[in-house]
C-alpha cells in the first residue's frame, strides 16, 4: 500500500498527545497494520518516555534513535532546551529517520511536541515541520472551559498551512465531574471549527506514560483510523 501518516498536534502541552498518538498506533496494530511511530523531538532527558510508550505501543523494534532522533535534557520548549544543552537541532537528520521510517512502515504516526506554534530553532516552529513532512494532522484537545478558543485557533494556524485537519480528539473527559463546558465543547468544535471530533476519550487513571502504561485508551481511537482510511 501507499505509504500513510499522520501528525497528532496538540492545542498546547500536557493535553495527551504522547497517549492519543499511542492508543491510536495499539489500535492498528491489533489489526494487523504495519504501523511505525516517531517522536522527532522531544525534552526532559533520554530516554524519551514519550518514545518509548510510542515503539511499545506500536510493537516495532525500530531504533529508538530513529524513532526520536533528538531528546533534550530540559522538559522546555526545544528552542530552549536545545541553548540549554549547547546543540543545535539536525532537522535534516530529522527529516531523514522520517523518511527511513515511512519507508519501513505502512502507516507512521508522528507525535508533535508540545502546542502547534512552539519553536524548534531560529525561524522554525513544530507547524513548519509538520508543513514539511505534509501529513494530515490530528488535533488533541482537553475536555474543559478555554479548549473552544485553543482548539479554534490551533484549527485556523493549521489551515493557514494548507494542511488538511484529520479531525479533533478530545482527550480526558470524566463524566463524574464534567461540566457544561466539558459537555457541550465537542458539539461547539464542530461547529466552529468545521470539523468533526473522531474520539471523546474518558479520563483514564491507569494511563501513565512515565510508567509506560497505556491503559485502555486504544478502544476509543477507532474513528481516528477511520478517517485514516482504516478499518
Amino acid at each position: 500500500m501507499t505509504p500513510q501518516g499522520i501528525f497528532i498536534a496538540g492545542t498546547d502541552t500536557g493535553v495527551g498527545k504522547t497517549a492519543v498518538a499511542a492508543g491510536l498506533a495499539a489500535w492498528l496494530r491489533e489489526r494487523g497494520v504495519d504501523v511505525g511511530v516517531m517522536k522527532p523531538i522531544a525534552t526532559g532527558g533520554a530516554p524519551s518516555p514519550d518514545a518509548l510508550l510510542l515503539k511499545s505501543a506500536a510493537h516495532t523494534d525500530d531504533p529508538l534513535d530513529l524513532v526520536n532522533p533528538v531528546c533534550l535534557t530540559e522538559p522546555l520548549a526545544p528552542s530552549v532546551a536545545a541553548e540549554i544543552d549547547g546543540v543545535e537541532i539536525d532537522l535534516p537528520a530529522v527529516r531523514r529517520a522520517h523518511d527511513e521510517l515511512t519507508r519501513r512502515h505502512d502507516v507512521l504516526v508522528v507525535e508533535g511536541i508540545g502546542g502547534w506554534l512552539v519553536p524548534i530553532r531560529e525561524g522554525v516552529t513544530s507547524a513548519d515541520f509538520a508543513v514539511e513532512l505534509g501529513w494530515p494532522v490530528l488535533v488533541v484537545a482537553r475536555p474543559g472551559l478555554g479548549t473552544l478558543n485553543h482548539t479554534l485557533l490551533t484549527l485556523e494556524a493549521i489551515r493557514r498551512r494548507d494542511l488538511p485537519v484529520l479531525g479533533v480528539v478530545i482527550n480526558g473527559f470524566d463524566d463524574a465531574t464534567a461540566t457544561t463546558a466539558d459537555r457541550t465543547n465537542p458539539d461547539q468544535i464542530e461547529r466552529f471549527g468545521h470539523t468533526a471530533v473522531l474520539a471523546v476519550v474518558p479520563h483514564d487513571r491507569t494511563v501513565d506514560v512515565d510508567a509506560g502504561r497505556l491503559g485502555g485508551i486504544a478502544q476509543h481511537l477507532a474513528g481516528v483510523a477511520g478517517a485514516l482510511g482504516v478499518e
